[in-house]
């Protein structure tokens, strides 16, 4: 506890770090402003019930922060940008100029990777902006709009999307932590007053040990998440002794930390995508009167997170995209050469393809782990809620996830910027 008051007195002595941790709070509080600030022509009662009766506005609320909640100009939130990141890393196994740029250029050609990242988030924001209005307008939340009022609502859109994306940059840089992570933190972390408050006035003394159950489930599940995110499988390496002139050089030994949960929460963000895309389809169908589009429209809305169907493919989904999304991200081939060039080999394992070939087979195993635990994470929320009946748990396992996961991050990144000063 004493360690902890130190690191809390040198955080507000320090002004260096004094100056980013209130850089991050004043940017969120400017990030809340913001996400209340609606579009014109909103119909806010119809708003909040389509919203409460739509799981795929509910995911989009999640990941806007809230914005959308209230058509705000930042109604989009960081999606855009999270999606055109997506893009480019999955072009990277189809583009080999793509891949060199991000795997063998250093941080120069990480840069320009980003920039093509920020400036495919302009057109996705476009088609995700007028998608959304479309819907909205379809299903009268959106009234008494004229053309120019579309291409306004549009516009401010796109601007607030980039403006998100901008904000999340410079939390990145002048902050502690991922931006665009923290955006999505305190989103999800704003709706908690009002889901406690619902709790608080809907309150059943004879749901006492079912309120109990849920505790335990959270506790149990957020000690879940830890361990696997902090989980790592340990390589060891030796260094090659090297002799330079009459000196000797090298001969250390280290290890490579390969992490369970090497994708991270993007998996259930690509599952997400593609279960919830027949339902986006169905709600724009369902503004037509002509009875095989109703029909069809009608099918593809009973396709909800409350199906037994919805939950096995959700997990199916999660399980492949883990394996998929670190096999994008993690290339076995370029670290067995990285260590190579860099006179690094691991006892017992010959350098080159044998190498690469043995990280690959660990990485398969580990993976298994971490994919499996996902799509735990994942549908937990559906099967509570076929226990219990209470549906307003159907988005519960993916927020706690990022949650746990950004205030780890942040904790380690705090840790290692006052570990830095103290030294």
């Amino acid at each position: 506890m004493q360690n902890f008051w130190n690191k809390i007195k040198l955080i507000w002595t320090d002004k260096t770090l004094r100056n980013k941790v209130l850089f991050v709070f004043f940017a969120l509080v400017l990030f809340r402003l913001l996400a209340n600030i609606p579009i014109p022509g909103v119909d806010t009662i119809a708003l909040t019930r389509f919203i409460s009766e739509n799981q795929f506005l509910g995911i989009l609320n999640m990941f806007s922060g809230g914005g959308l909640t209230n058509l705000s100009i930042i109604m989009l939130g960081v999606g855009p940008y999270i999606t055109g990141s997506i893009i480019m890393q999955l072009l990277t196994i189809m583009v080999p100029a793509l891949k060199k740029l991000y795997h063998e250029e250093g941080e120069a050609g990480r840069k320009r990777f980003t920039q093509y990242s920020r400036l495919l988030t302009i057109p996705l924001a476009a088609i995700q902006g007028f998608s959304l209005l479309a819907i909205l307008e379809s299903q009268g939340i959106l009234i008494n709009l004229t053309s120019f009022d579309r291409i306004v609502n549009l516009v401010i859109v796109i601007a607030g999307s980039v403006l998100l994306m901008w904000l999340g940059e410079l939390l990145s840089e002048f902050g502690i932590g991922n931006g665009v992570s923290l955006i999505i933190f305190a989103g999800i972390v704003s709706s908690l007053p009002t889901q406690v408050s619902q709790l608080w006035f809907t309150f059943d003394q004879s749901q006492i040990p079912l309120y109990a159950m849920f505790a335990v489930s959270a506790v149990l599940v957020i000690a879940g998440i830890v361990l696997a995110t902090e989980a790592e499988r340990p390589i060891p390496v030796t260094y090659a002794k090297r002799v330079r002139g009459m000196k000797m050089y090298g001969g250390g030994s280290t290890y490579l930390p390969l992490r369970i949960n090497q994708a991270g929460v993007i998996p259930i963000i690509f599952a997400l995508s593609i279960l919830l895309f027949p339902q986006m389809i169905g709600t724009f169908l369902a503004r037509f009167s002509q009875p095989i589009l109703a029909k069809i429209s009608e099918i593809l809305l009973s396709f909800t997170q409350t199906s037994v169907l919805y939950a096995v493919l959700y997990f199916i989904f999660v399980f492949l995209f883990t394996y998929f999304y670190t096999a994008v991200t993690f290339d076995p081939e370029a670290l067995s050469t990285n260590l190579q060039k860099n006179g690094a080999f691991i006892p017992g394992v010959r350098p080159g393809a044998s190498t690469s070939e043995y990280i690959s087979k660990v990485l398969t195993r580990i993976t298994l782990l971490g994919a499996t635990f996902l799509g735990f994470i994942a549908v937990l929320p559906i099967i509570m809620q076929h226990i219990t009946g209470i549906a307003s748990l159907a988005l519960g396992g993916t927020s706690m996830l990022i949650v746990v996961s950004v205030v780890l991050d942040l904790m380690k990144k705090i840790d290692a910027q006052v570990s830095m000063r103290e030294y």
